[in-house]
């Protein structure tokens, strides 16, 4: 089983089209076009009956409190947490793809809808519902795909895998406003087989992606 992007080179830097947060000279951070990747795959194992995506950062600061701050950088050895950027089942094989920004283009105030995706797919919740909670504009049900914005002080590149699964059922047992660690429970015993392309992106000009 074969995963490929015409967006993204695996282990590679993620361009700023796919991006949530581009960077910014006067003010770190601008939000960014924040297009979905274009994924493609090949290869699935016999009997493939449905695909899941899920795209993640493992590298997000478990303590967001020196997040974004001029008088400190994150440091390498903080515990890490995984973030959320996509979360898609119920792909029809059959598709061979997902094309170019055809599930985001541009950031939504307050989240795309869902769960109903693009080409009969549902789409969960991505991690930025709870990042952005209690704050007025951005506050919101956020589903679908929402790309890269890591602190633009940290000093790591972080990772942003996106593994598709192969499973043995059409449809993924979730409902309504799922999320990541719900997917993933759901899925066990239901996987065939799995691929990850792996992309990296940095907002701090001293960090080499």
């Amino acid at each position: 089983m074969r995963v490929h992007s015409r967006s993204l080179t695996d282990g590679g830097a993620i361009p700023e089209a796919y991006a949530f947060g581009v960077p910014d000279v006067a003010t770190h951070m601008r939000l960014g076009s924040n297009r979905n990747p274009h994924i493609g795959w090949s290869d699935l194992p016999p009997g493939a009956r449905s695909l899941a995506l899920v795209c993640h950062d493992p590298d997000v600061p478990g303590r967001l409190g020196d997040a974004n701050r001029e008088d400190r950088e994150i440091p390498a050895d903080l515990p890490r947490i995984d973030f959320y950027h996509w979360l898609v089942v119920d792909i029809d094989p059959g598709l061979g793809e997902l094309p170019d920004g055809a599930f985001s283009d541009g950031v939504v105030a307050g989240g795309k809808a869902g769960p109903d995706g693009p080409l009969g797919t549902r789409q969960g919740l991505n991690t930025y519902t709870d990042l952005f909670a209690g704050d007025a504009e951005m506050e919101g049900e956020h589903f679908g795909y929402d790309g890269p914005c890591p602190p633009w002080n940290d000093s790591i590149p972080h990772r942003y895998l996106f593994t598709l699964y192969a499973l043995d059922i059409e449809r993924v047992p979730v409902e309504g406003a799922f999320r990541g660690g719900e997917l993933l429970e759901a899925l066990a015993g239901h996987i065939l087989g799995q691929a990850v392309l792996t992309g990296r992106y940095s907002l701090n000009p001293r960090v080499p992606v």
